[in-house]
């Protein structure tokens, strides 16, 4: 009788030293064949411990690891930390300040989304958008450095408000740039939308269903992708200045890589559309001139210099931070990448408790096994893309 071979998948690793793994993704991938079998995503190589960390730093000292979280989405996370603490101390900022706050969180919206686009072309083969889309980044990212003095972390928004008001000349040249953008994006739709190669490739590749973004808790453009129309900005009229503009969310209906690929290039076109009306809406707001009303909760500079009392309380101020009673609040914001959300435990103390991040990009990583299945092993680099993860928000 003859003896049959016992056959096995094969095991292999993808990354971390990939170059479309993403930083330090590491995957280990069962294979029958040219199968995956089963995906399983391995974690714990960056080790930032931030959550950790933030419980050593008062409320204003832990401001910039939000910043270092998803390093292509900065000032959204400042926002959702920013809005959760004024939320707890029952504080209210000015209308110029929510509208500034609401540009710039549009602006990280198309910061991010140009990258998502162009590095998955690149890894699925295209250069081209990649180069032309990387020359749009670097206005925007004039842009945080010229309200901020930094390029990536820029640490300006705060509790309370903002670190300053926007320069003289900067709201004529951001609509300028939202004129000309909507060209920019039109010549890389040309290269990308239509390209026959480049639907082959996405096209019904990382199919992803209802129950499985309702057992990982997918968000975003992963979840709208699918047909779920599920936006926080609509969703929820209190945030920012998003009640008064009109926009639309941009919804699939196959829940592949190229419906999801689709959909972070409209939400750019309207994003531009919401920093348009931002910029008309910041025209007609009246500008005031108190520095309280833009940087965090402090005494002026001026009244600190009019006595040793309010000296000492300035500097107070400033090295201790404020103290937050006892209480527990969650917040959370529709970042580029999906639901940013902060839960916040406090203690009287003048630095959080316990402070858990809710970072979109961790669930889409850990539901990967769930929708890659059978697929073929050169798909799953175009799988990937579409998630568009950050390590750095996922490791935290």
């Amino acid at each position: 009788m003859r003896d049959f071979i016992k056959l096995r998948n094969l095991a292999i690793n993808f990354g971390p030293q990939h170059p479309a793994a993403h930083g330090v993704l590491r995957l280990i991938i069962h294979l029958d064949g040219e199968r995956i079998k089963r995906v399983d995503p391995h974690i714990g190589l960056l080790h930032r411990g931030t959550e950790k960390l933030l419980e050593y730093k008062n409320y204003i000292q832990g401001l910039p690891y939000f910043d270092r979280l998803d390093y292509v989405s900065m000032m959204a996370q400042e926002m959702c930390y920013s809005k959760i603490i004024e939320n707890m101390l029952n504080v209210k900022v000015t209308g110029r300040t929510e509208i500034i706050r609401t540009i710039f969180l549009e602006i990280t919206r198309i910061l991010n989304h140009i990258l998502a686009v162009t590095t998955h072309a690149l890894d699925v083969g295209a250069l081209t958008p990649f180069l032309w889309g990387f020359e749009e980044r670097e206005k925007l990212m004039e842009f945080y450095e010229r309200v901020s003095g930094a390029r990536l972390h820029a640490n300006y928004i705060r509790p309370g408000g903002l670190l300053e008001d926007l320069p003289l000349g900067l709201s004529d040249d951001i609509y300028h740039f939202v004129k000309q953008m909507y060209k920019k994006l039109d010549e890389i739709a040309v290269l990308l939308i239509n390209n026959r190669i480049w639907g082959e490739r996405l096209c019904y590749v990382g199919n992803l269903k209802y129950k499985t973004i309702l057992d990982y808790g997918f968000t975003g453009v992963m979840a709208r992708g699918s047909g779920i129309n599920f936006d926080i900005r609509k969703s929820y009229n209190n945030l920012l200045f998003y009640n008064k503009m009109k926009f639309c969310v941009p919804v699939g209906k196959d829940g592949d890589c190229y419906d999801r690929f689709l959909i972070r290039f409209e939400e750019m076109y309207q994003s531009l559309s919401i920093i348009r009306q931002g910029l008309e809406l910041l025209s007609e707001v009246e500008k005031t001139t108190r520095q309280s009303n833009f940087g965090f909760i402090q005494p002026d500079r001026a009244d600190a210099k009019n006595s040793m009392e309010d000296l000492i309380l300035h500097f107070k101020n400033v090295s201790e931070g404020f103290y937050l009673k006892e209480n527990s609040s969650y917040y959370g914001i529709e970042a580029p990448k999906g639901e940013f959300g902060i839960s916040l435990i406090s203690n009287y103390k003048n630095r959080p408790f316990r402070c858990k991040i809710r970072a979109p990009g961790y669930y889409h990583l850990q539901g990967l096994n769930g929708f890659i299945l059978n697929s073929f092993l050169a798909d799953l680099v175009t799988t990937i893309g579409t998630l568009d993860l950050v390590f750095g928000e996922i490791d935290r």
